[in-house]
């Protein structure tokens, strides 16, 4: 979820390697359920020692501690938000995986919850971020995408951005009627139909966001 993203932003700039599942599980009354995974095992060596410094290429490094509460911030502000329920965290803190899931009543609902928890926590309130649609839903067809968070790829050296094209990007709709077409032509629509798959990288999405931008219409069976 955005959340673990703007919560182990610096870290995640700082380790490279990672890997992220982003699930949403929709029904047909527009409820469903959302789960974000952001898995840094890969660097957990690096992270430890990163964790070590006061600061690393002129930018502070977050206590551990910090990176808990924070974490434990957005998981209290998202539980009070309209329309959000069964807010469940799953932090390890011993191989850098992170897990957060929760159930919503509609996709607005989810929309306006991640937002607000983070313009809430964020120091600029203007950001355009804020006024972007990455999820709507009309009954039959869902348009999804990644808001564009401009990460500064341009701070990593060379070798930490190699590690960024090694990680995976993986975002996943799952839903209860067969699924017709949609217009990703990378998309994968599972054997079931029910269940549609965009698979890039860190990198690239970070070069471009739009990349995983994907229009899902269902058949109406």
């Amino acid at each position: 979820m955005k959340l673990l993203v703007a919560c182990l932003g610096v870290v995640l700039l700082m380790s490279s390697c990672v890997d992220i599942f982003d699930e949403l599980i929709l029904h047909a009354d527009g409820s469903g359920t959302y789960k974000y995974t952001v898995n840094l095992s890969a660097s957990k060596v690096k992270i430890n020692s990163v964790l070590a410094l006061d600061s690393l290429d002129g930018r502070r490094v977050p206590k551990l501690q910090e990176i808990k509460d924070k974490i434990a911030l957005y998981q209290s502000k998202l539980e009070s938000k309209d329309g959000i329920s069964n807010v469940k965290v799953d932090a390890n803190y011993t191989d850098f995986v992170f897990k957060i899931s929760c159930d919503f009543i509609s996709v607005t609902a989810l929309q306006n919850g991640i937002r607000d928890v983070i313009m809430e926590e964020s120091n600029d309130k203007s950001d355009p971020i804020f006024a972007e649609t990455w999820l709507t839903w009309d009954g039959q067809k869902l348009v999804r995408s990644v808001p564009d968070f401009q990460a500064p790829l341009h701070k990593l050296k060379p070798e930490d951005q190699e590690l960024l094209k090694t990680g995976k990007y993986i975002v996943v709709s799952r839903f209860d009627t067969p699924v017709e077409k949609c217009d990703n032509a990378t998309a994968q629509i599972s054997p079931t139909k029910t269940a549609v798959m965009v698979k890039s990288t860190p990198f690239a999405i970070a070069q471009n966001p739009a990349i995983l931008k994907n229009t899902i219409y269902l058949s109406g069976e």
